[in-house]
């Protein structure tokens, strides 16, 4: 994102050692680091809480999507019943079809 190189970093000092001060150079220094210490633990701490969310939000995902795999498996289950049942009565009524077949008066 930024890149601060080594000189940046040197005229960051020295503007700041002209503008502070030698006297309270260091106190400002460990100020501006505890704040920035705060400022990235807040980050770490938004970033996690995004990856939980989002994470939360696939686990909904893959259990909606479960439910409805097993809405899709039972209406197949029941698909399957439905054919077997017709099987079933269709080969009951060709046995019963084969055992009294119909008689036809040919004249």
């Amino acid at each position: 994102m930024f890149e601060v190189g080594f000189s940046e970093l040197v005229m960051i000092a020295l503007v700041s050692l002209l503008v502070i001060g030698p006297e309270r150079l260091p106190k400002v220094a460990r100020l501006a680091g505890f704040w920035i210490g705060k400022a990235r633990n807040i980050a770490a701490t938004f970033k996690e809480e995004i990856k939980h969310e989002l994470h939360a939000e696939e686990l909904r995902q893959i259990f909606n999507e479960q439910a409805e795999l097993q809405e899709f498996h039972a209406a197949i289950n029941e698909t399957s019943e439905a054919i077997n049942s017709i099987k079933s009565s269709d080969s009951a009524s060709t046995e019963e079809t084969l055992e009294h077949p119909i008689k036809h008066d040919l004249k």
